[in-house]
């Protein structure tokens, strides 16, 4: 059976292109056509439009899609989470020089400072008229979400920013072009702008949300019985890309062009290891702790796109959300 899979270029997408590259989805009986999308709203159209089976997704994103909040109409339900943490609030070398001047020098180091000092130098902007302005990939994000709580942990109100969506793989030109002030994204972009020297890294967001639900793999109705088989293949992917035996041929397929077009150390960087649970820059997270799917981590979710007014405080609603996102891999999967 042939399907058609999307996916924004990203390092958190890695388990659904090795289900491809890697035969396992050929070895459920499955042949996968696979589609990098332009931006994540034209990835749920085409998702919900029935132009692709499945996709890579941004977690709170499926939700709104299924629930109608976001986008067409759309039958997705989450077949498989798939990755924890990996984004970083990256801020323009200017912004940081002004943020040195209200003690934000340690930069990626103690966030809460560098929250507190963000803090003041966007209300003096908000006072004069011109806001900071910061790009999120999707107003329905995790992204979306750690950029409030940066801003709140500064005692900045949220709305004192202006934020833009900017798909993630063109935060790095609008922030060298002076279209933002800084950006939130996932790996590699934050990795790209550093060695562009066009900003600096300010907050990982694994620390501002610890393992945060970041990713997805949303599946159509429309799967039908090959659903069972096509989240069985890239839960195993997302088990091998998190084996760090593998890291070298992860890293070499997916730099390239026909996934993300990236010097292969930029990519590298996403995967290293920085301790015993931790990887790379971001700490993003793949395999079995991603794949888990406890509570908490979907309550952490609902919390935030209630507190982002998105969604609404009542049981249906919740219970609606719930039937949704699903309860994990299949039993099967690393047995």
């Amino acid at each position: 059976m042939r399907l058609q899979i999307g996916y924004v270029p990203l390092c958190d997408a890695a388990p659904v292109v090795m289900a491809q590259e890697l035969g396992f989805a050929r070895e459920e009986g499955l042949d996968l056509d696979l589609s990098a999308e332009p931006s994540w709203a034209t990835l749920r159209d085409r998702l919900a439009l029935g132009h692709l089976d499945g996709a890579h997704m941004l977690a709170p994103l499926a939700l709104a899609s299924a629930l109608g909040l976001s986008g067409p109409p759309s039958d997705v339900v989450v077949g498989l989470p798939l990755s924890l943490n990996g984004n970083a609030i990256t801020l323009s070398n200017a912004l940081c020089e002004a943020m040195a001047g209200q003690g934000g020098e340690g930069l990626g180091e103690d966030w809460r400072g560098v929250a507190r000092a963000f803090a003041q130098v966007a209300a003096g902007r908000r006072r004069e008229g011109r806001p900071v302005t910061i790009g999120t990939v999707h107003p329905f994000s995790c992204h979306a979400y750690q950029v409030r709580l940066f801003a709140q942990a500064g005692g900045l109100d949220p709305a004192a920013l202006r934020t833009v969506v900017v798909p993630p793989q063109h935060g790095v030109e609008a922030l060298s072009r002076g279209l933002v002030d800084g950006f939130c994204a996932g790996a590699p972009w934050n990795e790209v702008a550093l060695a562009a020297g066009v900003g600096r890294v300010a907050a990982f967001c694994a620390e501002i949300a610890p393992d945060a639900p970041e990713k997805v793999f949303a599946v159509s109705g429309r799967s039908g019985e090959a659903t069972p088989a096509l989240v069985r293949a890239v839960a195993r992917a997302g088990l091998w890309c998190a084996d760090p035996a593998n890291r070298g041929e992860l890293v070499h397929r997916l730099g390239r062009r026909s996934h993300l077009d990236r010097e292969l150390g930029l990519v590298a960087r996403a995967f290293e290891r920085a301790g015993a649970d931790e990887t790379g820059l971001g700490r993003l997270r793949l395999g079995a702790p991603a794949q888990a799917a406890p509570p908490e981590r979907f309550g952490w979710l609902l919390d935030q796109m209630r507190a982002a007014g998105q969604l609404g405080d009542d049981p249906e609603t919740e219970a609606a959300a719930r039937a949704v996102y699903g309860p994990g891999p299949p039993a099967a999967v690393g047995a």
